[in-house]
């Protein structure tokens, strides 16, 4: 695979400041003489380019080939840090209504995009959970947090599950797992309630044959819609997940299918953290059956929250109820 790894550096940047008077016609022949001559000036790389025009930082966890691997982050707040990790195919601000409650209530918020998606790179290689919890780590080890919690949504679990797994709970102090995809999500001889492979298959078989759709469908059943949770959701924010889960990388948009059904139960076992998990009973995504409430039954120090007629969306559409519970077990 051509992926190597080097040691995180944190990137930052400002946004530069056009200017406020309007172009005179010299100015207007000015510009245009230099947009005529810009073939043959130097070229300077778009992400060079991105870096110096916009407030964003970034953090580099590899290389591939000529370019940079690099996760985008916001860093906002003080106080005990807690770091969001978002589901597949959304970006960091999925977690809108948490980041909200979390700063009101005097938390430090982190939220990061995972590696080809959002405004975080779009490598070709990488879309397994071992390198996603290094990039975990990378942010961890880059921002020096401890004492940090770390609380994730449907694929952004799995994250938390595999860098337990295998860096620890040292730097650590809770966990939430909110439509959790562990303990094992496919079905096997000796996994008798997991799901079965076609239905990865398929999924993967339509996101290459007509991604928008499936993107589409996907999200469908993400809020539930024709349920009790569907009616919490606007057409608007279906249509505006569906436009950042377009904008993703199509390697890693497909290539995430196969991480889905990644064993973690040897990750869970090494988890010795106060752990709290949220479900809904309507998750059409991940059914409780075959994810949460396994995955309870294997923590010692869990809390275990399913909320009626919840969706796998629910930090939109519940969001009231899941941040009343968040609040109260980080506190």
């Amino acid at each position: 695979m051509n992926f190597d790894r080097t040691a995180p550096k944190a990137v930052h940047s400002s946004r530069s400041r056009a200017s406020e008077n309007g172009l005179s016609r010299r100015h207007a022949l000015t510009l245009a003489a230099a947009g005529l001559a810009a073939p043959l000036l130097p070229a300077v790389s778009f992400a060079e380019t991105r870096k110096k025009t916009n407030p964003m930082s970034y953090i580099k966890v590899g290389q591939e080939n000529s370019q940079p691997i690099e996760i985008y982050y916001e860093d906002h707040g003080s106080g005990s840090p807690v770091v969001l990790i978002h589901g597949w195919p959304l970006n960091g601000d999925a977690w809108e209504k948490q980041t909200a409650a979390l700063l009101a209530a005097g938390h430090r918020v982190i939220t990061y995009d995972r590696r080809g998606f959002g405004r975080s790179s779009k490598p070709g290689v990488g879309y397994n959970y071992d390198t996603f919890a290094a990039d975990l780590n990378a942010l961890l080890s880059a921002l020096d947090l401890t004492g940090v919690s770390l609380v994730g949504h449907s694929m952004g679990t799995g994250e938390i599950t595999r860098y337990i797994g295998k860096y620890g709970t040292k730097r650590l102090h809770k966990a939430v797992l909110i439509g959790t995809l562990g303990p094992y999500l496919v079905k096997a001889p000796d996994n008798p309630e997991g799901v079965d492979p076609k239905v990865f298959n398929d999924t993967r078989a339509g996101l290459k044959a007509d991604r928008p759709v499936a993107l589409m469908e996907f999200l469908k059943n993400f809020y539930s819609v024709g349920g009790a949770d569907g009616k919490r959701v606007s057409e608007r924010v279906i249509e505006a997940n569906w436009a950042v889960a377009m904008g993703a990388s199509p390697i890693g948009t497909v290539a995430c299918v196969d991480a889905w059904i990644e064993d973690f139960r040897k990750d869970i076992a090494r988890n010795d953290l106060p752990t709290m998990i949220i479900h809904g009973d309507d998750d059409r995504i991940l059914p409780p059956d075959a994810t949460s409430r396994r995955q309870a039954k294997m923590i010692k120090n869990i809390k275990y929250v399913e909320i009626k007629r919840g969706s796998h969306g629910m930090t939109w559409t519940r969001a009231e109820e899941i941040n009343t519970e968040l609040l109260r077990f980080l506190a």
